[in-house]
This record gives C-alpha cells, sequence and structure tokens, in this order.
C-alpha cells in the first residue's frame, strides 16, 4: 500500500496492535464502552473522531480495544487508509479538544518537535498507570492474563410467543440506561427454561427489576415459574437472551 502525504512527512506513527484485540459486540456495546472513555455523550454518540498530529488531522473510527489487568484499556484505531494503530484512551479523548497541538502551529513543525510533544501528552495522560509498575511479582502473577476476545454465545431459535418457564434468581443488580443516563435495576436469572412444548434450554437471562416483581419480595435462590417472552437482547457478553412481561409468577416452595 502507497504511503499517504501524512506518512510520507512523518505526522502519523502508527502502533499496531499485538495480535488479536477485542471488537465491539454490537452497538451497545460500543455505546458503553465510547462513554467509559468519555470520548462522546450518550445525547451525541459519535461513529467517527478525529486524529491530530501537528498540522495534520484525519478521521478515525474505533475498531476495538486491547485490554489489560485492573481494567486498563488501549483503544485500536482505524485510519481511512484502513491502517490499525493503538492510542490511550486519554489521549485520544485530548485530541478531540480545539486546543489540541495549537502549540505546534506557531512556528515550523519537524518530525522530532512532534514526536517529542506527544511522548509529553502520553506521558501525561498515562501517570495513573504509574503504580502498575511498582506492583510485586507475586501480586502480578494473580493478574489475569491479557483478554482476547470472547466466543459469542451460540443463537437460539427462540419462540415467537409467550410461554412457561422455570428459572432460579441469580442476583439483583443494574444495567445502564444510555438513553437517559441512569440506571436501570434489573434480575439475573440463572437455569432458565421454556417448559411448554417445543422445550429449550435458555441458560442464563435477565429481566427488568418491575413493580410487580418487587410486590413479590424475590430473593437470591428462590425458584420460580413465570410466562413470559425471552428476546434476543443482551445484558452482557455472557448473558445473551432478556425475559420480558414476566407473569403470573410463582416461587416454588424450599426444600
Amino acid at each position: 500500500m502507497a504511503e499517504t502525504p501524512a506518512e510520507t512527512k512523518g505526522l502519523v506513527h502508527y502502533i499496531e496492535p499485538k495480535g488479536d484485540f477485542i471488537t465491539f459486540s454490537d452497538e451497545e456495546d460500543y455505546v458503553a464502552k465510547g462513554l467509559e472513555w468519555k470520548l462522546f455523550t450518550a445525547r451525541s454518540v459519535k461513529k467517527e473522531l478525529v486524529y491530530k498530529s501537528g498540522s495534520h488531522q484525519e478521521k478515525v473510527k474505533l475498531a476495538g480495544y486491547e485490554q489489560y489487568g485492573n481494567g486498563l484499556d488501549t483503544i485500536v484505531v482505524e485510519f481511512e487508509n484502513g491502517k490499525l494503530s493503538c492510542i490511550h484512551p486519554a489521549y485520544l479523548k485530548e485530541m478531540q479538544s480545539s486546543n489540541f497541538g495549537k502549540e505546534l502551529l506557531s512556528g515550523p513543525i519537524s518530525p522530532t518537535t512532534l514526536m517529542d510533544v506527544e511522548q509529553e501528552v502520553k506521558e501525561k495522560a498515562t501517570e495513573d498507570l504509574g503504580e502498575l509498575k511498582e506492583t510485586p511479582k507475586a501480586e502480578q502473577k494473580k493478574e489475569k492474563p491479557k483478554s482476547k476476545k470472547k466466543q459469542a454465545i451460540p443463537k437460539l431459535d427462540l419462540p415467537a410467543d409467550k410461554v412457561h418457564f422455570t428459572a432460579t434468581v441469580k442476583e439483583f443488580t443494574a444495567k445502564m440506561n444510555h438513553f437517559t443516563g441512569e440506571e436501570d435495576e434489573v434480575i439475573l436469572l440463572e437455569n432458565v427454561k421454556v417448559t411448554t412444548d417445543p422445550e429449550l434450554v435458555i441458560g442464563d437471562a435477565w429481566c427488568g427489576y418491575s413493580k410487580t416483581l418487587k410486590k413479590a419480595e424475590l430473593e437470591e435462590g428462590d425458584e420460580l415459574e413465570f410466562d413470559g417472552k425471552v428476546v434476543d437482547k443482551k445484558y452482557s457478553k455472557e448473558v445473551r437472551y432478556k425475559v420480558n412481561n414476566p407473569s403470573k409468577l410463582v416461587k416454588k416452595t424450599k426444600a
């Protein structure tokens, strides 16, 4: 592939990802990570961001990210020429500022000067990672290995109509609603099974913690029977399916 003018002038320095990296599973995952990195707001989700390097700037897309211990991420961006490069989330966020790099425009730009300024910004953006380098070796061994793309949960042939279920209450938690900017209360279910013909094992699922369910005074470990409709709407990469409008709920008597 021929070099672009920006590459020829040394204005773009690519840092290619090391092997496989994590891609976004769907639009909801993309929005959640973008909000976490503070690259945009829930009301203004951006499909393209600006990469700035001295007097040069161009649009890039978020291709995915690399993830390390202690919840640290490195974003992988895709340039218009198809090339990939890693970048710290805080550094990419700074690039979206209208003031980013203006100090370089007051005089002649050289690749050396450009690299010095970029390094200064990167060091400022990664100050919070200093403690990680000082972690004792004994603790480092306990850290999880580099995350790789998780295998997607196989898609099931879901019933179109309302059916009867059995399930167990696994956990009470919350899910961010990116449209309201607030968290919604939800219930995580396990051992979810459609008992009407044809029977179907769902496994893990989730549902909204509605006022109706709150009246049932549910607890973790409760075994339930109820009617509802199951849809392909994920809570997380491990919980793909949601039960809508559970009704006629019955708690099984514990032994």
